[in-house]
């Protein structure tokens, strides 16, 4: 049968396509500008005829309605990175979180260790040859449809085309919900003169020609927008934001130094606004590939120069990272943090860097801690941090011993902070001194 015929046939509703879930199933929801909010809008309407539906993601976009107190024993979200329409849920025990690197997360389903029985994708329509683009978000979506027993797709031409591995054949489709929407988008916030000051610290570390990994927020937006005076810069990231397109524009991003994928800018998914939607759209600067690829430590470290920037909730005085836990409670997730921290410590030139605020709360908590909170998730071990950013300077750790750690920690944080930090370090026995006796400490 010709791809057309089988399109046509597949075309339904979006109340008709979500039929297929019954009562017990697990549905896997593609993340980010993807989040194929017409497919979860008509499940919700089914929510009466369901009980133990599980719905798994990563970080999606819209409200995430079936987290709310009334759908509990109904639907019950599991998430593998949690965004900021989760968070309460998770921390109320009406959702559940799964700590685990971004680079493992397909190996849930290729193992059978996570079985789907549904995949809810977003894509757009297809192509001469009858293939989808999973546009912007490739993520663990195609190897989640490729796994799941049945797939649903809400095929959107406002969906960009992306290029690289990111097609899915109609004829792997179970049912297709046509429609034409602007996509989600995630503004960034303006960067602040903090940030700033921060992103200004860690471009010190940025030679030319190198390769650029960044997370989500304020701080890896400041970076970009510092890096106008730089040449030859890639990208290899799970995640491309708003800031590489002025940067593409320039010219100052164009990987012409990578030594995998030279020319490419290679990333999971495009997490932003239309600016970047509209720019990826069948643009060849791009190869989109599934983060089992991207974030895989030995394919990152590949590059020479990966620079991989990432953000930390505390990090104590031996070096550990929190970057998913406010103590106990979860906040974001693993997600590519430690994959990228250790492919750039394998590249010939690499630096892995973890940037944050030096407090937090206004000014009133310190972000580097004697101890991390009780209960806080270690993302990053004290092993693996190399480079540690704050406003107020540039600590380097990697093979330095306990007492050297706790001084180059203590001279990056607060100096309203430094005297007590100081103090329990002596106590610990980690630096020499009684308390009060600080040290005149470099900053870098």
């Amino acid at each position: 049968m010709k791809w057309s015929n089988q399109f046509q046939q597949k075309v339904t509703t979006a109340e008709r396509a979500v039929e297929v879930v019954r009562s017990g199933h697990r549905i896997w929801v593609q993340e980010g500008c993807g989040t194929p909010q017409l497919l979860i809008d008509a499940l919700l309407r089914r929510a009466p005829e369901l009980h133990d539906v599980e719905i798994v993601h990563m970080l999606t976009l819209g409200s995430a309605d079936y987290t709310r107190p009334e759908y509990e024993g109904t639907f019950r979200h599991s998430g593998l990175f949690l965004g900021g329409n989760v968070r309460e849920a998770v921390a109320a025990g009406r959702a559940d979180y799964t700590p685990i690197n971004l680079s493992e997360i397909e190996k849930l389903f290729w193992s059978g260790e996570m079985p789907l029985d549904v995949a809810f994708i977003q894509t757009t329509p297809p192509d001469e040859h009858g293939y989808l683009s999973l546009g912007t978000s490739i993520d663990c979506t195609l190897s989640a449809a490729r796994c799941a027993r049945y797939v649903i797709a809400e095929v959107n031409t406002e969906m960009p085309r992306t290029l690289g591995d990111t097609f899915l054949h109609v004829s792997k489709v179970s049912a297709l919900v046509e429609t034409s929407h602007p996509l989600l988008e995630f503004p960034a916030a303006p960067t602040d003169v903090l940030q700033r000051e921060i992103a200004r610290r860690v471009a010190g570390l940025i030679p030319d020609g190198a390769t650029l990994q960044l997370g989500i927020g304020g701080i890896p937006n400041a970076i970009l927008e510092s890096l106008h005076d730089r040449r030859d810069l890639g990208i290899h990231s799970e995640m491309c934001p708003d800031g590489v397109v002025p940067l593409i524009e320039a010219g100052v991003i164009n990987g012409e130094r990578k030594t995998l994928h030279r020319g490419k800018v290679v990333a999971g998914f495009a997490l932003g606004t239309r600016r970047i939607i509209e720019f990826i759209d069948n643009n060849p600067a791009f190869e989109f590939h599934p983060t089992q690829y991207t974030n895989d430590p030995y394919v990152i470290a590949q590059n020479d120069n990966m620079v991989a920037i990432n953000s930390a909730i505390q990090v104590d005085l031996t070096g550990q990272v929190c970057a998913d836990s406010i103590g106990t409670v979860p906040y974001s997730g693993f997600g590519g943090q430690l994959d990228f921290i250790r492919g750039a410590a394998r590249s010939k030139g690499g630096k892995p860097i973890i940037a944050l605020p030096s407090t937090a709360k206004n000014g009133t908590v310190s972000r580097i801690v004697p101890v991390l909170d009780p209960g806080a998730g270690v993302v990053t071990s004290r092993a693996d941090v190399h480079y540690v950013v704050t406003e107020h300077g540039v600590a380097y750790l990697w093979g330095k011993n306990l007492r050297q750690r706790a001084e180059a920690l203590i001279a990056v944080a607060d100096p309203k902070f430094r005297n007590e930090l100081y103090d329990f370090a002596a106590r610990a026995h980690y630096v020499h001194g009684g308390a009060g006796l600080q040290p005149a400490l470099e900053v870098a």
